[in-house]
């Protein structure tokens, strides 16, 4: 599927070496102040080649407003969102025609649909979530109006944990961490496995704050559900958690339970959702992220015949993606929110 949502609908089109990506947003109310700025902000944070970290893909990933938008404002009508691909490099991957990348959808795409886009992976390529985070802007001014704000920031990469947590930090390294000791830390981590034609992964945590209690619903509809659905939508996302997470595992329930006082709430260890429903406490979402799949290390891999080979991967990749996936994640959640307060 393409389309996300119910009454907040993002459709996302295009490949990542096709002439451009973008989306289609329909259920955004009339009257909501929108321009290319907005959106453009958001879509820098995710943008490649900003620094030595990150792919030398480089992409302005320039956002231009097609349709739905009049006078700086939401019309009701769909929204037209498209972002040109400009530095593509199709012919680094014409190699790769008749092999499968470990790690990649490369094989599971061609048994589902018998064919496959072997330019850098087509729609299963991260460059699709630039379309994601364009919506996610939109979604996250419509979010403001109510008083939500959702905010990511790398707690792990590799071995180096985040001990700290100052927000202002998030904005002042290239790893987006709010430890400003373990910052530094993570980028040498990057840096020697990209020393080492290998990747290295980490964990993003979410902080959502503003929720009213009360949002979401039981059994099926549950609001963690749906938001580790969305987040699992995004390809590098292997393992969600909310609040203590896979820490309850060895918990007793006195340790776990967040007891209650004439104040509220005397812990978080629920992650702002109980029962599926919001507590209106901060909602505390963490995601793994697998790391980067494309390595110039030597691996074992087979072709479509079957037969075996050896396959190096050259090209442009992230030798990290943790960074770059911070404002994906952010743009879901934002979405899923802005679907369930959608009238």
């Amino acid at each position: 599927m393409n389309t996300f949502g119910s009454r907040f609908q993002v459709t996302t089109f295009g490949e990542s070496h096709g002439p451009a990506i973008g989306c289609v947003i329909d259920g955004c109310p009339p009257g909501l102040l929108i321009d290319e700025e907005l959106i453009q902000k958001e879509l820098d944070r995710r943008r490649p080649g900003k620094n030595p970290l990150s792919s030398k893909r480089n992409e302005d990933d320039k956002v231009e407003i097609l349709s739905g938008v009049f006078e700086g404002k939401a019309t009701g009508t769909p929204i037209a969102l498209i972002i040109r691909n400009k530095d593509t490099r199709p012919e680094d991957y014409e190699g790769l025609r008749d092999v499968f990348r470990p790690g990649h959808a490369d094989r599971s795409y061609l048994e589902r649909y018998g064919f496959r886009d072997h330019r850098g992976g087509g729609r299963s390529s991260g460059r699709e979530t630039a379309a994601r985070v364009a919506a996610g802007a939109v979604a996250k001014k419509i979010l403001s109006q109510q008083g939500v704000t959702v905010v990511g920031h790398a707690v792990q990469i590799g071995s180096i944990h985040a001990e700290a947590f100052d927000e202002t930090e998030i904005t002042r390294n290239a790893v987006s961490c709010g430890d400003k000791t373990a910052a530094p830390l993570m980028a040498e981590a990057i840096i020697a496995a990209q020393s080492e034609k290998d990747s290295i992964g980490g964990i993003i945590e979410i902080l959502v704050r503003g929720v009213k209690p009360g949002l979401g619903n039981p059994v099926f509809g549950k609001l963690d559900a749906l938001i580790a659905y969305g987040l699992f939508t995004i390809g590098s996302v292997k393992g969600v958690e909310f609040g203590a997470g896979f820490a309850v595992g060895c918990m007793h329930g006195h340790m776990n339970n967040d007891q209650m006082d004439s104040t509220g709430y005397l812990s978080n260890n629920a992650g702002g959702i109980l029962g599926g429903i919001s507590t209106g406490q901060e909602i505390i979402v963490r995601c793994a992220i697998k790391p980067t799949p494309s390595i110039g290390m030597p691996q074992k891999t087979v072709g479509p015949d079957g037969k075996e080979r050896m396959i190096r991967i050259s090209g442009r990749h992230d030798p990290c993606i943790v960074p770059r996936v911070i404002p994906v994640a952010e743009a879901m959640i934002a979405i899923v929110l802005a679907d369930l307060l959608a009238p």
